[in-house]
């Protein structure tokens, strides 16, 4: 496998270095890189509570797939990962990302989104002003962080966000990623660092972390547990399947331009109200509770989270222009797709909590 010149359309085949790649996006995206196209996939993970390497069952002996049990806070263990390896691009996935726990614990979050996107970053630059100068015209660096970093919208009205939108996060998960977006857009601009930048929106599916919206519904309501939701379930986020998130972030890598930011969303946008009552009907028809009671009956709702962003709404079409990525999961489909797969892997879910 080369690292040679990128060739319209898209890179020519490379060895792709994906941090956070046993994570909930980050395997998508591993998965999708291997069976997809002909790069090679260097995974690269630290292997914390969110990390699992069954996320990547079946890749473990393909010949195209390595796996670094690296931090990327780590600078010497990345240095040597970068130099065995010799990467013609890496998308950087590696971070924590719950807005809760960023409320309790907003150390870790800034040791792994700033410091750690920082350490890569100067790891990336090194190899490039040295061993790798000869990849540097055809090398990228795709940096994965999160619409969050815009702030929230009002609750009702056309706006979206765009790449044009002023930074305003409010949560330290947010202010932590919108960091490491500026620290990417310095070294690009002070080192040469070949960098793009995309944004997500909410995105679901299988194999996610259970500590998020969809997979607590899913495993309160099977417990016969209370459902809980923040103040009156109106704040409305912008829904994507992890699938389609990774298609965009492989389109990115291979025809994005360098320099430029891309906002990827499926322009679904659902109060929270609106998913929790959609999970407990696809669950009163898959897996019944015993008491024949809907499971709607179990939301119970609580007091909001401190600084509890009303709205966030994004417009793809930058990107969709860019590098000719489409949405292709519907809602209704994934969303039962991936209820299914949280009920058939009820037990994965409650293992993966326990070791928190």
């Amino acid at each position: 496998m080369t690292d040679s010149t990128a060739s319209a359309p898209g890179l020519a085949p490379r060895t792709v270095l994906v941090t956070g790649g046993a994570g909930f996006v980050g395997s998508a995206l591993v998965r999708h890189l291997i069976g997809r196209t002909a790069h090679r996939v260097v995974t690269v993970d630290a292997l914390t509570y969110a990390g699992d390497l069954r996320v990547l069952a079946g890749l473990a002996d393909h010949p195209r797939h390595s796996f670094e049990h690296v931090d990327v806070c780590d600078g010497p263990a990345l240095t040597e990962v970068v130099r065995r390896h010799r990467p013609g691009a890496v998308v950087h996935l590696a971070a924590e990302s719950h807005v809760d726990r960023s409320i309790d614990a907003p150390a870790a979050f800034v040791r792994t989104n700033v410091v750690g996107t920082a350490t890569l970053l100067d790891v990336v630059r090194t190899w490039l002003d040295g061993d790798g100068a000869g990849h540097r015209e055809s090398f990228r660096l795709v940096h994965v962080s999160t619409d969050e970093v815009y702030g929230d919208l009002p609750l009702t009205g056309p706006e979206r966000f765009h790449e044009g939108s002023p930074y305003a996060p409010h949560s330290p998960y947010a202010a932590s990623k919108a960091a490491s977006d500026h620290f990417v857009r310095a070294w690009s601009h002070t080192y040469g660092v070949p960098a793009i930048v995309t944004h997500g929106t909410n995105t679901y599916g299988p194999w996610q972390f259970p500590e998020k919206l969809i997979p607590v519904v899913v495993l309160r309501a099977l417990a016969g547990e209370p459902i809980p939701l923040y103040g009156a379930g109106t704040n409305v986020r912008d829904w994507i399947h992890v699938d389609d998130h990774a298609r965009a972030l492989a389109a990115v890598l291979d025809r994005g331009v360098v320099g430029e930011t891309y906002d990827i969303g499926a322009r679904c946008e659902k109060t929270n109200l609106e998913v929790v009552r959609a999970v407990c009907g696809l669950l009163d028809e898959l897996a019944p509770a015993p008491s024949g009671r809907p499971y709607a009956d179990l939301v119970t709702f609580v007091d909001d989270r401190p600084g509890h962003d009303r709205r966030y709404a994004t417009d793809p079409s930058a990107v969709e222009r860019a590098v000719g990525w489409r949405p292709e999961v519907t809602w209704g489909a994934g969303l039962r797709d991936t209820v299914a797969w949280f009920v058939a892997h009820e037990t994965w879910c409650r293992e993966r909590l326990s070791r928190t």
